[in-house]
């Protein structure tokens, strides 16, 4: 991977001192396997490189940086370390840009870091350079009021398509797809004909996914219980444990959250319902049907909670370190807190997967919830999210 770095400086500092300190730096980046190259001509600043960056040297040089911005190129990724006042310079320049509405971000810090996020930069490059497509099967769920995303907000931010699937062209696929043999998890389901029926929805649903190149779809999946008699919780598990986001009631904001956390390999997410929050305590129960069993240690398949048909699947969650988001239908705003999953539980009044965690400023939930649907995914990851929802202009509430 190479990158361009254009060097910007104050004329009070000693030249030779700052070359001897930057390239100090660059050699420890080209070391961890980022190619750096010095361009002493801003207009070739973007030529033949993955990315460029300006090198900010030392304090003093703000009005360089403005001076260069017209030949310049959002988002600005500013490099900087830790002497000659080139963070506080930096920060200086961060902050003119943000006052402006531009995208950009500084990196400084511990070399072996600075060269982590280049990398990550770059394959955010690749991922935005080709459209994504979603895509939505039927409306979103009638009960989802504020879920409605503006799918050209959508597209400018993320370079996301939803393609839109009329929910009949899956149902009539399902009455098309003929069961030779059933495969896990849909052949552990103890009435074999619920199993097939559940199967027979994957393969349709597998169908449009390859028919129309589907990053990831959500599903109206309410109204298969009364056309189809049977639910798409095992096929959204399954789709999920392949890699291909799988949401549930036509659900948008979920399923960009989820791409969100597929794409900055944050692993396998759990999308769930809050069901029970204590704020003294820091406690929230959360469930739902649908898990993707990556996320499981153990399971039983049960029935669709609501609906008392189909099948659905009861899991064992990994206890431990989590992380639970939600991002808003407007792409404005986010939530996201650091906790952690401390008990399993299963009572028949609820969905089938239910988990018991503690996590920070669960009162946000009450004061300014961002929908009905809370994201989960294990380990901490808030700072690898924010970084990347601020890259694009959403603000944690």
């Amino acid at each position: 991977m190479k990158i361009n770095v254009y060097p910007i400086s104050s004329s009070l500092h000693d030249k030779t001192n700052l070359d001897l300190l930057s390239k100090t730096l660059l050699d420890e980046l080209n070391r961890l396997g980022v190619k750096t190259n010095i361009v002493d001509d801003i207009d070739k600043l973007y030529t033949n490189c993955d990315l460029s960056f300006i090198f900010v040297l030392s304090g003093g040089s703000e009005n360089t940086f403005k001076a260069l911005l017209p030949k310049l190129k959002e988002p600005y990724y500013l490099l900087s370390y830790a002497t000659n006042n080139s963070l506080a310079a930096s920060l200086e320049i961060l902050s003119y840009l943000k006052n402006h509405d531009l995208k950009g971000e500084i990196l400084h810090g511990d070399t072996s870091y600075i060269a982590q996020r280049i990398k990550q930069l770059r394959n955010l490059k690749d991922e935005e350079e080709n459209e994504v497509t979603l895509g939505l099967l039927g409306e979103p769920s009638d009960w989802l009021i504020s879920s409605d995303v503006d799918e050209n907000v959508l597209y400018n931010k993320f370079h996301i398509k939803i393609k839109h699937i009329p929910l009949k062209e899956l149902i009539e696929i399902y009455h098309t797809v003929k069961v030779e043999k059933s495969i896990e998890p849909f052949k552990k389901a103890k009435d074999e004909i619920e199993g097939t029926k559940a199967f027979k929805l994957y393969l349709a649903l597998d169908q449009l996914v390859n028919k129309y190149h589907l990053h990831g779809f959500s599903v109206r999946c309410f109204d298969l219980l009364s056309e189809l008699k049977t639910t798409a919780c095992l096929a959204l598990s399954k789709f999920n444990d392949r890699g291909i986001i799988a949401t549930c009631e036509g659900d948008v904001p979920s399923l960009i959250a989820m791409y969100i956390a597929s794409k900055l390999d944050l692993g396998p997410s759990f999308q769930a319902n809050p069901s029970k929050l204590d704020v003294l305590d820091n406690k929230i129960l959360l469930a739902h049907c649908t898990i993707p069993l990556r996320l499981c240690s153990s399971y039983l398949l049960d029935t669709h909670f609501e609906s008392n048909i189909g099948l659905a699947i009861h899991g064992e969650v990994k206890e431990g370190k989590a992380t639970m988001f939600r991002l808003d239908s407007k792409l404005e705003r986010c939530f996201i807190s650091e906790g952690k999953i401390i008990a399993n539980q299963y009572e028949k009044n609820l969905c089938r997967t239910q988990i018991i965690c503690e996590f920070e400023h669960l009162d946000k939930l009450l004061k300014e919830p961002l929908g009905n649907h809370e994201i989960i995914v294990l380990g901490h990851h808030k700072q690898k999210l924010l970084q990347y929802l601020n890259s694009v202009g959403i603000k944690e509430i």
